[in-house]
């Protein structure tokens, strides 16, 4: 059993504790929401739960599968135990479905299902907003090198893949996601693996007969009924291993 030590860095969902070994951190997750790079703040209900509860679940179908992942074990409701990693500072987003920022961008409206799914990076800053860039723009300021790119692609897809078809056998539609990876310095040398959480704050998860949203948007865009959103997909989750 590890021992939690001083707390390392509190983000927006999380906050992250040394542990008295040097390769293991413990993840915490928070109830507070935030959305448009923090300028919007709040509380979802025992989210924290949730969300670590999910994470746990899709991180051990994920090792099933193959994908390589920080994660170690659920310690309690809101603990995680991961792998320590230098995080990329690089958002992968995936997308299936138009949605969100894309629409935007494009003026379109949401709904339209992509020719094939398209893959987006976002410099990870806050003090810049996490702006949209592209594989050049990582490389060219030393983000990231071509081949961290591609196996970085690589996984994203397979984990795009594994998603959808597990969502879809619930009824929900995977409209989009965010991934964030990092290197681990493990005894055997630097390892690229899956890191963060996987839930419905990085996830648009649309029901796939109504298109309801069940994620942050209903957050984001205050929609209400957040806290049921999440239980939906919270006991949808919990069903798939029952």
């Amino acid at each position: 059993m590890v021992m939690r030590l001083d707390k390392l860095r509190e983000g927006k969902a999380k906050i992250l504790y040394a542990t008295d070994d040097p390769q293991l951190l413990i993840q915490y997750f928070k109830d507070d929401a935030t959305a448009f790079n923090a300028q919007k703040r709040g509380t979802i209900l025992n989210k924290g739960v949730i969300n670590n509860h999910i994470s746990t679940i899709l991180f051990q179908f994920l090792t099933r599968e193959g994908i390589p992942n920080h994660f170690v074990d659920r310690l309690s409701d809101r603990e995680m135990l991961v792998k320590r990693c230098d995080i990329i500072p690089l958002e992968v987003v995936q997308r299936n479905l138009l949605a969100g920022s894309l629409a935007k961008r494009m003026g379109r409206e949401e709904g339209a299902v992509l020719p094939f799914p398209v893959l987006e990076y976002y410099y990870k800053n806050d003090a810049l907003g996490d702006p949209m860039i592209n594989a050049d723009h990582a490389v060219a300021f030393g983000l990231a090198s071509r081949e961290d790119l591609t196996a970085i692609e690589t996984i994203t897809r397979r984990v795009n893949d594994f998603l959808r078809a597990y969502f879809d056998q619930m009824g929900i539609c995977l409209v989009d996601f965010k991934l964030e990876f990092g290197w681990h310095k493990g005894s055997g040398g630097p390892t690229l693996l899956l890191a963060d959480e996987i839930t419905p704050d990085g996830c648009r998860l649309w029901d796939k007969s109504t298109r309801e949203k069940l994620d942050k948007d209903r957050f984001r865009r205050d929609l209400g009924r957040v806290e049921e959103a999440y239980q939906r997909v919270y006991r949808l989750v919990c069903a798939s291993v029952s």
